[in-house]
């Protein structure tokens, strides 16, 4: 099964970096390109342990609707979501935040599994890994800067 790390470095506290990782509106505001929207549980503001949302996107040209939960968080280090009904076989997205010289070192673990075996494996490896990599790379680009605008260190 893929797995993304990603680490960023922002210039701004772990409480901002982790609530704005957490922001409804602000992930939306950042994948407009896909027409990602938040349709049901929490659709606004931030998300909390054990809620849910809805997304709706579209990607390569297809409509994708998936549910995803907050099922861990302590805040302001660690949360983790987890897709429990949508198009993957399996989707995890481990979100950490520590402590660095320059601010939060933010780093993402993203694992996931496509289903239909062996052509979902194929499909992982040469198509999606590296789509969800740069939707990721969009995301933390955004939050590090609203962050860096926001509270700067």
């Amino acid at each position: 099964m893929p797995l993304i790390e990603l680490k960023t470095t922002i210039k701004a506290s772990p409480e901002v970096c982790f609530d704005l990782s957490l922001d409804i509106d602000l992930h939306m505001q950042g994948m407009k390109q896909t027409n990602e929207r938040a349709i049901a549980g929490t659709t606004t503001g931030q998300i909390q342990l054990g809620e849910t949302v809805t997304w709706k996107a579209r990607h390569f040209g297809l409509n994708f609707t998936m549910t995803s939960q907050i099922t861990e968080l302590i805040r302001p280090m660690f949360f983790k979501d987890e897709m429990i009904r949508g198009p993957f076989k399996y989707l995890r997205h481990q979100h950490i935040f520590g402590q660095a010289p320059e601010g939060t070192l933010m780093t993402d673990l993203f694992d996931f599994r496509s289903p239909l075996g062996i052509l979902g494996t194929m499909a992982d490896k040469l198509i999606l890994e590296g789509y969800l990599r740069k939707l990721l790379i969009k995301r933390n680009e955004l939050i590090k800067t609203t962050a860096e605008r926001k509270m700067p260190i």
